[in-house]
């Protein structure tokens, strides 16, 4: 039954990906959170495994997308190369950090970056800087840094942060938007890599999980979201983006709310 839960999961995630334009990781981390918390699985790792199984997922995604955006010419990969840099170290530090954080802990922190993206998406459309001069190399690395350790410790592929870093960069928002594609490459193989090395002895995990990552999870996911991203697309330009970028901005609301308030009072904080 669980892996019916995992296809629906994945596909849900799909169609988000390809109508709201964005990774599938927002909406895949608060599943797995809510389908281990089902199946009875220790608060201490739930929301580890969701993480890591989610950054695995985006393996795939990212691959899928970084190659649409790539033949339409949309990738900057002189950007690509210096931030991957960051990204790829930033990535096993967020991993690494994230193991520290007790489990309930992490599900907050979770539901919080959830509720500000929500809020950006709302209130904080992203603006282009054309003909702005891109900034220097180490900030590019240092950049790259930074979202790959939040992208990791959320497990997101980043997009919500590389998209206004690159846009503030001087980058076209199509640009923007295909090389923040490419990016959650980096982000997602160091990221799963960092939380199934980290999780390798931790007690309780699953039958079947390397580390923080669930193996069946992330099969499942991927397969779904594969298929349903084309669907998703394929609504996306039949209905208006500013609905489309409200009524995931509220998705994320409830989801961010749920998490965090869960998180917190399973810490009897509230």
């Amino acid at each position: 039954m669980m892996i019916v839960w995992f296809l629906a999961a994945g596909a849900f995630a799909g169609v988000c990906a390809g109508l709201f334009g964005v990774g599938g990781g927002m909406i895949i981390v608060p599943a797995l959170v809510w389908i281990f918390t089902a199946y009875g699985y220790s608060p201490e790792i739930i929301a580890h495994l969701a993480v890591g199984t989610s950054l695995a997922t985006i393996i795939v995604t990212s691959i899928s997308s970084l190659t649409a955006h790539n033949k339409r010419g949309g990738v900057r990969w002189d950007v690509w190369k210096n931030m991957a840099i960051g990204l790829v170290v930033g990535s096993i530090l967020g991993a690494a950090v994230a193991e520290q954080i007790h489990g309930l802990m992490l599900q907050a922190l979770i539901g919080a970056g959830a509720l500000l993206v929500a809020f950006k998406m709302l209130f904080l459309p992203n603006k282009e800087n054309l003909g702005k001069p891109l900034p220097s190399a180490p900030v590019q690395v240092g950049a790259g840094s930074g979202i790959g350790m939040a992208s990791a410790v959320f497990g997101i592929g980043g997009g919500s942060l590389t998209v206004p870093f690159l846009t503030w960069a001087g980058l076209p928002m199509r640009q923007a938007v295909g090389t923040s594609a490419a990016c959650g490459l980096p982000i997602a193989l160091a990221g799963a890599a960092g939380f199934a090395w980290f999780g390798q002895n931790v007690a309780e995990l699953p039958e079947g999980a390397v580390g923080f990552v669930h193996v069946i999870g992330f099969i499942c996911i991927s397969f779904a979201s594969f298929i349903t991203a084309k669907l998703g697309a394929k609504w996306a330009h039949q209905l208006p983006a500013a609905t489309l970028k409200k009524g995931f901005g509220i998705l994320l609301l409830v989801a961010g709310s749920q998490l965090l308030w869960s998180g917190l009072s399973g810490m009897n904080i509230i």
